[in-house]
């Protein structure tokens, strides 16, 4: 019950930042969704029902200019979360790439990051390459962890940030679309999603667990 009220104080206040600030509350929360997670889905189907025009005197404004609604409204939204993510996603990479592994067990409870964090972003990226980039982009929970570890692993910037931009529209404008087509109805949406979500946290953390296991069994018999 406990956690529950937390979800959906966080929920409301989310919502209540987007219905008051729109695409700067889009952008913003993104940008942090890129390296702490800030509910990315809860975000942009919720972006995606305001451009649709559901919820009364909440409208889609940039510098002034207001979109109509529909699907203007819907491409800003789900621009500012794409172009938000994209940005915090390579602040992300820099801080890993500067702080390096050491940095970031030491200091890494700051981003959620910790030494066994690490070892299974290291697993990820050893057993995907560069394809660990846009798996984890498009993977609930893992996504917001890719960024900073990326950076400590040195994945190549260029191809990181197609990557990432690849993966970060396909996210914003598939869950921006299904807020637009719910509408009003966006909570129902978000709340059959939640299901969705932990079953691919199990998934991902079960095929971590298979690869660790792998590969520790192929070093035991390599010193055998």
């Amino acid at each position: 019950m406990l956690i529950a009220g937390i979800l959906t104080e966080l929920t409301e206040t989310i919502t209540g930042w987007i219905g008051s600030y729109g695409l700067y509350a889009v952008f913003a929360l993104m940008l942090i969704d890129a390296v702490l997670p800030a509910a990315s889905e809860v975000v942009m189907v919720y972006a995606g029902a305001v451009a649709a025009g559901a919820f009364s005197g909440q409208t889609v404004t940039f510098a002034g200019f207001e979109f109509g609604e529909g699907a203007s409204a819907y491409v800003a939204m789900a621009l500012a979360g794409t172009i938000g993510y994209l940005l915090g996603a390579i602040g992300g990479w820099w801080i890993g790439m500067r702080g390096g592994r050491t940095f970031l067990e030491h200091n890494g409870k700051w981003l959620h990051l910790d030494a066994t964090k690490l070892d299974r972003a290291e697993v990820w990226f050893e057993r995907f390459g560069d394809r660990a980039v846009l798996i984890g982009r498009v993977t609930p929970v893992v996504r917001s962890f890719i960024s900073v570890p990326a950076g400590v692993f040195k994945a190549p910037l260029g191809r990181y940030v197609v990557l990432t931009a690849i993966g970060s529209a396909a996210w914003c404008f598939a869950f921006a679309g299904a807020g637009w087509a719910a509408g009003a109805s966006w909570e129902t949406f978000h709340d059959r999603f939640k299901i969705v979500d932990y079953a691919v946290a199990a998934a991902v953390v079960a095929g971590v667990a298979f690869i660790v296991w792998k590969l520790v069994r192929r070093h035991g018999n390599s010193t055998a």
